[in-house]
Parts: C-alpha cells; sequence; structure tokens
C-alpha cells in the first residue's frame, strides 16, 4: 500500500489552501476533495456571490473562486482524488486512510473537512428553491448583498448567534425579525438585553416560519404562531438561519479529541489536534469565524505545522 508524506481530507479554502503550501514545498500532497458527502469546495459552491474575500473589489462566485484554488493546488503537484474518506486509523502511524476506493497510508494528516450549516425544512427553503436566492446561514457572509438592503430580513433562531446575526443585519435590512419558537431568548443574558432594546430588531416569539415565498429570490414568509395555530404573510426580503453549524467529523470516528459542539480542538495558535501529526484547519475546528479568508488562513498555517513537524521526525 502506498505511504505519502501528507494527505489532506476535505477541499474548501482550508483544503485547497493547505494543498497549495504543501505542493510548493515538495511534500506531494494528496487531497481527497469529497464526493457524496458534499461538493468539492465546500459551503462556498452554494454561494453566488463572494465580495468580501480580498483581491475581488467586483465580487467572485463561490464556484468560480473554489475552482481558481483548485487549479492552483493542481499546478504546484497536488493529486486530487474525488472521492470521500470513510475512515481513518489513527492509532498508529503511518496513519490509514480508506477513500470511497482508494487506500492509502500517511506520515501526517490535515483535517479540513469543515462544518455544514444547520437547516429547517421549510418550504421553500431548500436546494431547488430560495437557497442561495434570499435563504442563507451566514449573514456575515452574505448581508450586504444588494438583494437584502432596506427589506425586512428574518433570523430563525434564539442564541447568541441568532442575536449576533440580527445585530449585524440592522445595518443593512429596514427591520430585522427574529423568530423563536419559544417566549424567551437562549442567548446570554447580555445578548439578549442588546436584542431587545435594539431599535430595528423584532421579537416573533413563539413563532416558526412556515414557508417562505417569492419569485426570483424571497418575497414574503409565513410565520405561524406555535401556541395559537395562527398563520400571518410577511414581507420579507431574506431569511438566515442561525441554529448552528455541524463540524464534518464522523469519518473520525471519536479518535481526536473535540469541544462540547463537535469542533476540533486544536492548541491555541496553530493547528495540532490531540493526536500527533494529525493537523486540522478551517471550519472543522473553528466554531467563531467561519469565513473563507480564516479558513484559508489556517489552511496555510496546517501545511506550515505539517511541514516543519515532518521534519523534526526526519521525513524528509
Amino acid at each position: 500500500m502506498e505511504t505519502r508524506k501528507l494527505i489532506i481530507i476535505g477541499s474548501g479554502p482550508a483544503g485547497f489552501t493547505a494543498a497549495i503550501y504543501a505542493a510548493r514545498a515538495n511534500l506531494q500532497p494528496v487531497l481527497f476533495e469529497g464526493f457524496m458527502s458534499g461538493p468539492s469546495g465546500g459551503q462556498l459552491m452554494t454561494t453566488t456571490e463572494v465580495e468580501n474575500y480580498p483581491g475581488f473589489p467586483k465580487g467572485v462566485s463561490g464556484p468560480d473562486l473554489m475552482a481558481d484554488f483548485r487549479a492552483q493546488a493542481e499546478r504546484f503537484g497536488t493529486l486530487i482524488l474525488t472521492e470521500d474518506v470513510e475512515s481513518v486509523d489513527l492509532s498508529q502511524r503511518p496513519f490509514l486512510v480508506k477513500g470511497s476506493s482508494t487506500q492509502m497510508r500517511a506520515e501526517a494528516l490535515i483535517i479540513s473537512t469543515g462544518a455544514t450549516a444547520k437547516r429547517l425544512e421549510i418550504e421553500g427553503a431548500g436546494d431547488g428553491e430560495f437557497w442561495q436566492k434570499g435563504v442563507t446561514a451566514c449573514a456575515v457572509c452574505d448581508g450586504a448583498a444588494p438583494i437584502f438592503r432596506n427589506r425586512p430580513l428574518f433570523v430563525i433562531g434564539g442564541g447568541d448567534s441568532a442575536v449576533e446575526e440580527a445585530i449585524f443585519l440592522t445595518k443593512y435590512g429596514s427591520r430585522v425579525y427574529i423568530v423563536h419558537r419559544r417566549d424567551q431568548l437562549r442567548a446570554s443574558k447580555i445578548m439578549a438585553e442588546r436584542a431587545l432594546k435594539h431599535p430595528k430588531i423584532e421579537m416573533l416569539w413563539n413563532s416558526a416560519i412556515e414557508k417562505i415565498l417569492g419569485d426570483q429570490v424571497v418575497r414574503r414568509v409565513v410565520v405561524k404562531n406555535v401556541v395559537t395555530g395562527s398563520l400571518e404573510e410577511l414581507d420579507a426580503g431574506g431569511v438566515f438561519f442561525a441554529i448552528g453549524h455541524q463540524p464534518n467529523t464522523g469519518f473520525l470516528r471519536g479518535q481526536l479529541e473535540t469541544n462540547q459542539t463537535g469542533y476540533l480542538v486544536v492548541t491555541p495558535g496553530t493547528t495540532y489536534t490531540s493526536k500527533e501529526g494529525v493537523f486540522a484547519a478551517g471550519d472543522v475546528q473553528d466554531p467563531t469565524y467561519r469565513q473563507a479568508i480564516t479558513a484559508a488562513g489556517s489552511g496555510c498555517m496546517a501545511a506550515l505545522d505539517a511541514e516543519r513537524w515532518l521534519t523534526n521526525m526526519g521525513i524528509e
């Protein structure tokens, strides 16, 4: 069985950046970009317009940006395998990586499998409906888009993330509604007070969005009061899920330390995980920022950490 110095699991800004740096360092990396588990390129593949990635003053589509990342990784010699990693064995090194059709061993691993935004099954919110046409799961990524400006915006959730996103969106929307199934927020006291006192935020207590309506983009939402069962149709320019993310770590089967919400734990200031020789980059280890630029930066860090670790281990 072939043994490689470095295998990168996962694509997207983190994985592809790690591959670019590792390939230029002559580590001859192999990158499993995924297939059935999600599109190569990660969450940006479902983003129509990226306006906050440096170097693109006119914006760039998510798929185009990721295509350029991928091409650059290939240019420097990264072997990209379009298949999923089904399992890894970290009990001994070289580590065993089992893909859907390929098995390899690796002296070092970089995990960059990202995190998937949690979404609710709401009529109109799915792929092929209004997802990325007014329905999104990242206010910071998408909130400044023209379709949301001076329009009523709806945030689904009741925790700190929902409040933070709602406050952020007040800079763009005419009004921001926080839709929560309960009669009080789960957010911390200070965050809840900020939401309740904000002049542009309105709470829709004991409520859920039942349906999303529109033409090419979101135009209206149907809100249901979960206590009385009454329905109300309201104008809307956008719907934002703020109910958390799920790190894509199932294939690891608990072999690396995670925090309470499932994100991989790394040594602060580095990409070192709890297992020597295994590094993590991107959203899979980042519950805070979750941006393309921070993912790319941590991908660079992971490649440099892996290169130095391999050198210290005498693996040239």
